[in-house]
């Protein structure tokens, strides 16, 4: 499987919105994440994870946002995302 490249257009499903919004991720950060991502990897065919770091808070921690993608259909479709403190567990 080839790596994932740089998504600009794409939709996002009903559950994704559900909980972005659960988890306060805005469309903006998504689309910040899918246009430019530091890494990016197959989950399995046709389903790839997008992620990149931002810092946040005070004191300021860094964070990973993880967006998740089926990108074997046009346009590709968010499915969820959400961040996570635990960096070192998913940076490859």
């Amino acid at each position: 499987m080839s790596l994932p490249a740089a998504i600009d257009d794409f939709i996002f499903a009903n559950h994704a919105l559900f909980e972005m919004a659960r988890r306060g991720i805005s469309e903006s950060e998504v689309a910040q994440v899918l246009s430019a991502p530091e890494q990016s990897e197959m989950v399995r065919a046709g389903r790839a994870v997008y992620q990149a770091r931002f810092n946040q808070g005070t004191p300021t921690r860094t964070f990973l946002l993880r967006v998740f993608v089926d990108i074997d259909r046009r346009p590709p479709e968010v499915v969820t995302a959400y961040w996570t403190s635990k960096v070192d567990k998913y940076w490859r």
